[in-house]
């Protein structure tokens, strides 16, 4: 079982020269106040959801999967004192632990709007930290941002991805049924139709590289990608893009703002034999120069940041050629919880991807209406292979911890690794966040077009 290979319990303080957020939690009145009220509200929460905590030889919550609090003083410090990001460095540092870590947290988030009573709510803004300006998705700090996760360390990501070094939502066969949502009823059109993935827990990581491969050649499809395209992508990845957009006969412009993967990348494309149809460079999307048939970007919008989506869409608008189409992959939240929590700042924020905000379908939807001539004409929802896609990433990560160790990596950071896998399976397994291609065109330049909420399915 994947969850007896999670990185043991520290035995020794975390090194605070390289986390620095992890200190020990200054004592004093404030301390115990907000670790007093943490207590409070967190038994209160677990109390009524189906999970089994062991805190101080008690047991609570309703059954289901387990947490054991191993340092009661220094989770309910950290929860009190920081929320969500120091229930997150908690785990960190070891002062709690789950046997079916990604089980537990998806119990969290399916209630996530609820943990907190709704009387305290209206509070959330006084308690809330709100991300720092200098992680704010600019063209000055982006290439930072970028570098945060992504310059980490090629190996690191060959370790736990498949061949194809795809580090998105991949996507297995499935069925369709009806979903309904409030842009849909918004919108005044047909349902559209979403996928049901297969059982949690069952897809074989053998297929993994074609379940990526099939994400690709359905994005490319959407955006009807062929011979003669020209092509821009936004967020190279590791150049897997790219390369099956040059097998179809495109010539394809890539851009991205990490030089680990611009290396890479470039390495692949080259010993796949499309140098002379790809190029790729380090660039901001908002210097890139040119016109194209297609523009297709898998989840990049994630790190726009709010305040540049009508730039981001704006640059796609005017890079379009007429006739041409946008294929995006993005990952997204329900609209009521992006408004809810688009000034927060978040554990993943902090150690994982500075600067970035999920968008909900709806506010792409609104700001491409408002700001360009783009329009969205087709949607397709797979978030819960998301949830399988990081399962299979977690055990392959969790397999190869000694070689990440090798590499320079230290026990927090594999506790870091695991906990952000497993919290964002949490999130795509709850339905707390979902995942999307979306397809945006002019719907006036074509005699014909797929319109938003037709049947789409791969």
């Amino acid at each position: 079982m994947t969850e007896n290979l999670a990185p043991a319990r520290p035995t020794t303080p975390p090194d605070t020269s390289v986390w620095p957020g992890l200190r020990p939690i200054t004592p004093g009145p404030r301390t115990r106040v907000a670790a007093g009220a943490a207590r409070k509200l967190f038994l209160a929460a677990v109390g009524r959801l189906e999970v089994t905590v062991h805190l101080e030889g008690r047991t609570y919550g309703r059954g289901g999967p387990s947490m054991t609090v191993h340092d009661a003083e220094e989770f309910f410090s950290r929860l009190g004192r920081h929320q969500l990001i120091g229930f997150g460095e908690a785990y960190l540092t070891g002062a709690w632990d789950a046997e079916d870590l990604g089980g537990f947290l998806t119990v969290l988030a399916a209630e996530m709007t609820d943990l907190v009573p709704q009387s305290l709510q209206r509070f959330r803004a006084l308690v809330v930290k709100r991300p720092p300006r200098w992680q704010r998705s600019s063209k000055k700090n982006a290439r930072s941002n970028i570098a945060h996760h992504y310059d980490l360390s090629n190996d690191l990501f060959r370790l736990f991805l498949d061949s194809t070094l795809s580090y998105s939502a991949a996507l297995w066969p499935t069925g369709v049924v009806a979903q309904d949502d409030d842009l849909s009823h918004r919108q005044h059109h047909p349902l559209p139709s979403r996928l049901v993935a297969a059982s949690p827990g069952t897809v074989d990581a053998a297929t993994l590289a074609d379940a990526q491969g099939a994400k690709i050649e359905r994005l490319l499809d959407a955006a009807g990608v062929g011979a003669g395209s020209r092509v821009l992508e936004i967020g190279t990845g590791w150049g897997e893009l790219a390369i099956r957009a040059a097998r179809r006969g495109a010539t394809v412009h890539s851009v991205t703002l990490s030089r680990e993967q611009l290396a890479l990348a470039r390495e692949r494309v080259a010993d796949a034999g499309y140098a002379d149809r790809v190029s790729i460079d380090l660039c901001d999307y908002r210097d890139v120069e040119g016109t194209y048939d297609a523009i297709v970007s898998v989840e990049m919008i994630e790190a726009v940041g709010a305040d540049y989506w009508p730039v981001y869409f704006s640059t796609i608008d005017s890079r379009l050629a007429p006739g041409g189409k946008v294929a995006i992959q993005a990952i997204t939240m329900r609209h009521d919880r992006m408004l809810a929590t688009r000034n927060t700042y978040t554990w993943i924020h902090k150690y994982i991807f500075p600067g970035g905000l999920l968008p909900s379908v709806e506010a792409i939807d609104d700001v491409t209406r408002r700001h360009t001539s783009l329009r969205l004409t087709e949607r397709f929802q797979f978030g819960q292979h998301y949830a399988e896609t990081l399962r299979l990433w977690d055990e392959a990560f969790l397999d190869r911890r000694d070689e990440v160790l090798a590499l320079g990596f230290d026990e927090v950071f594999c506790r870091m690794w695991h906990f952000y896998l497993e919290y964002s399976r949490a999130g795509f397994a709850s339905g707390y966040i979902d995942d999307y291609q979306l397809v945006l065109s002019r719907p006036h330049e074509a005699a014909s077009g797929t319109q938003l909420g037709e049947e789409a399915v791969a």
